[in-house]
């Protein structure tokens, strides 16, 4: 699914598995009203128990960072630490980031997701569990950036592709729960022309002042509201390879993005994680997934479709 050359399909080949109809693209714009995404059922976040994850070392690579493609400032003052409270402070990442809504096991669902700066203007990252769960790759799936309190100011995006990690679709690997979608124009404009792009940054590094976002839409929040935590992580010293912060995001804010280098006075950072697990014995930690050579595959394949 990753594969970076480019061979000739065989009429008989089967289609893409995360490919979407233009058919399917219009069903789903339609299918998400209003009421049906704020009925939505949040999907979990992860919920892992010690002898759910086998550790394996993200693979590495070469330090790369991609910029953002809105205005971007020398970074002010951080308000770090924060366990998880409504973002006040406006900027790039209001628009940037989004709810994802689409259909799983025959519910409708959410997550969180962040548009990316990208070569086809249209890329979205986000978890991998919320684009495959359990075997099955989501319908229905749209992504509202800038969402809040059950309006969508820049619009419903359509998947036209879904993508993961190759570890993620083959055996939903906790420690690549990295997700894509390259979602079709709307009203004749790309994504990131109408809401701008955020950067990202891979193989960067641990221990890192972090930024994460979403929006959580389990008890005690209800995924109305655009929702942070801030603080340095450290390495899963549990199970996994993934970042670890103190935050008490809930179900719904799964994908949500994780920036380095966030600047507050104008919303803008590098994307190098997102929302993805906790432990259930450790419920006001998340956990968020290594940005290694397969992240960064994974962007390169979304950004070229």
């Amino acid at each position: 699914m990753l594969a970076t050359g480019v061979a000739a399909t065989p009429a008989s080949a089967a289609p893409d598995p995360g490919a979407v109809a233009p058919s399917a693209r219009e069903r789903a714009l339609a299918f998400w009203t209003p009421q049906r995404m704020r009925e939505a059922t949040p999907l979990d976040v992860l919920s892992v128990d010690r002898s759910d994850v086998q550790a394996s070392a993200p693979r590495k690579g070469k330090a790369t960072v991609v910029a953002p493609s809105t205005p971007a400032a020398d970074p002010g003052p951080l308000a770090i630490p924060n366990g998880g409270g409504p973002w006040t402070g406006g900027g790039a990442v209001t628009k940037t980031a989004g709810r994802v809504f689409f259909t799983y096991q025959g519910r409708t669902a959410s997550c969180s997701g962040n548009a990316v700066t990208s070569a086809n203007k249209s890329t979205v990252i986000t978890a991998g569990h919320c684009v495959k769960l359990e075997g099955a790759w989501h319908t229905n799936w749209v992504f509202a950036p800038g969402y809040h309190d059950g309006q969508t100011p820049y619009g419903k995006w359509t998947a036209a592709k879904t993508l993961s990690t190759p570890q993620w679709t083959a055996s939903e690997d906790i420690n690549y729960d990295i997700g894509a979608a390259v979602v079709a124009p709307l009203d004749g404009k790309k994504l990131t022309d109408v809401v701008g792009g955020q950067g990202l940054a891979f193989n960067t590094g641990y221990n890192k002042a972090m930024y994460a976002f979403g929006f959580p839409a389990a008890a005690p929040y209800d995924g109305e509201k655009f929702i942070y935590c801030s603080g340095t992580t450290y390495r899963d010293f549990l199970l996994s390879s993934d970042h670890g912060l103190t935050c008490d995001m809930t179900g719904g804010s799964s994908g949500g993005p994780w920036f380095t280098q966030f600047d507050e006075a104008t919303g803008t950072g590098l994307q190098s994680s997102v929302n993805s697990f906790k432990y259930n014995f450790l419920p006001n930690a998340m956990y968020g997934p290594y940005f290694g050579a397969d992240a960064q595959n994974l962007y390169q394949s979304a950004q070229s479709s």
